[in-house]
């Protein structure tokens, strides 16, 4: 008995797949804002060259940023704030492009761009400002609360890059992307940001004694992992996410946030989970090759106009497509 053959349209299942991450990080205004980082003309804060851009266009930053938001929860002070002021349960998917389009016009975009979205998350911070459960008073400008939210967020992106990034950096460009962070977290008000590793270790050991697990903290930590608003279809892989995610916390953050610490089948099945859904991710949003492309390079894989793949300048963007025109006058060291 001889089975029908199933045909699978893998340029048709790419653009769903691509279309749902975009529409996902990049909201309805992807396009608008993908002409307002990626086509305008102007130098950028980091030349193309830099590891800060190698970074934030892998789809390991999906990973890295969830374990951003569990690691930054720890400070009661930073989730306090994030609580009382934060629409993240409501509009977690708005809240999350407005994250990712930060990210990326600092990182990508012209200068004008990128100094004009720090000054709007300054002005944020100004206005997020109370008094936490246990009583202290917390504002989102104090430069020691900016500190950890960076710390924890440069740490994340990291070493969600080194174990599922396609091109994991070496400890010399380790310490250049924590220096390329150091310009934005500067002008976001760090003072004294992290350049190397060793002071990023020690930035983050001297936060230890403030850290804890709070109802807050907690609460948040089930909600990005069990209960994300997510269609039937995508909790498979997101819950793939998330155990990356929980696999790249630190030992001593489990308990405090109630989380599952099982170091061999993180190790195993865990990785392996991991790496599967970020390629799927990578594989999806990568760009198509062009029809120049597929006659001088016969092993480039048929794909259809480039211009119909969907884009998102909020999502990380391919380095494939990033501006080609040299990035005159890009400053070396930024992002927070």
């Amino acid at each position: 008995m001889t089975l029908p053959r199933i045909r699978i349209d893998a340029e048709a299942l790419r653009t769903r797949l691509a279309g749902e991450v975009f529409s996902r990080v990049a909201g309805t205004s992807g396009p608008q804002r993908r002409e307002q980082i990626f086509e305008a003309p102007g130098e950028r804060w980091f030349g193309e060259d830099r590891p800060i851009r190698r970074v934030h266009a892998d789809a390991a930053m999906f990973v890295g940023g969830l374990r951003a938001l569990l690691f930054q929860s720890l400070h009661p002070l930073a989730m306090a704030g994030v609580a009382e002021h934060s629409d993240y349960r409501e509009d977690p998917w708005g809240r999350l492009q407005r994250t990712s389009f930060f990210l990326a016009v600092t990182t990508f975009g012209p200068v004008s761009e990128a100094e004009r979205a720090v000054d709007r998350v300054r002005g944020v911070h100004r206005r997020v400002r109370g008094v936490a459960a246990d009583g202290r008073p917390y504002s989102a400008g104090d430069p020691h609360l900016l500190r950890w939210v960076h710390l924890a967020e440069i740490d994340s992106f990291l070493a969600a890059h080194q174990r599922y990034g396609a091109a994991p950096l070496s400890p010399s460009e380790c310490d250049d992307y924590i220096a390329d962070a150091s310009l934005i977290a500067s002008r976001l008000g760090v003072p004294d940001p992290p350049r190397t590793r060793p002071e990023l270790a020690d930035q983050l050991a001297a936060f230890r004694p403030e850290l804890r697990g709070t109802p807050q903290a907690r609460g948040a930590a089930r909600y990005l992992l069990l209960r994300a608003p997510l269609p039937l279809a995508a909790r498979v892989p997101y819950s793939a996410l998330a155990a990356a995610a929980v696999g790249l916390m630190p030992a001593w953050t489990r308990w405090p946030l109630r989380l599952p610490y099982l170091p061999a089948t993180e190790a195993t099945w865990g990785r392996i989970a991991g790496h599967g859904v970020v390629s799927s991710i990578r594989w999806a949003t990568a760009p198509r090759a062009s029809a120049s492309d597929r006659a001088t390079d016969p092993a480039a894989v048929p794909a259809a106009d480039p211009a119909d793949a969907p884009e998102g300048a909020g999502a990380p963007p391919s380095p494939t497509r990033l501006p080609t025109r040299p990035a005159a006058g890009a400053h070396a060291p930024g992002r927070a």
